[in-house]
């Protein structure tokens, strides 16, 4: 359960705000996203793999 604490008078969009950023660091949407299709590890190793080396390509052409 996330609990937002509220100080004395404040204002109750910056609750939510602080919710929300609570929210997403749990990651609970970004895993029922994932649960929706099954992926086979296979094809999830891959997508790793590919964004490995585009980060990698980004990376050498910093330099």
């Amino acid at each position: 359960m996330i609990i937002v604490p509220l100080k004395e008078g404040e204002n109750i969009e910056r609750a939510l705000k602080k919710f929300k950023r609570k929210y997403e660091k749990t990651g609970v949407i970004k895993e029922l996203r994932n649960r929706q299709a099954f992926v086979k590890p296979s094809v999830s190793r891959r997508e790793q793999i590919k964004k490995a080396i585009y980060v990698q390509k980004l990376q050498r052409e910093e330099e």
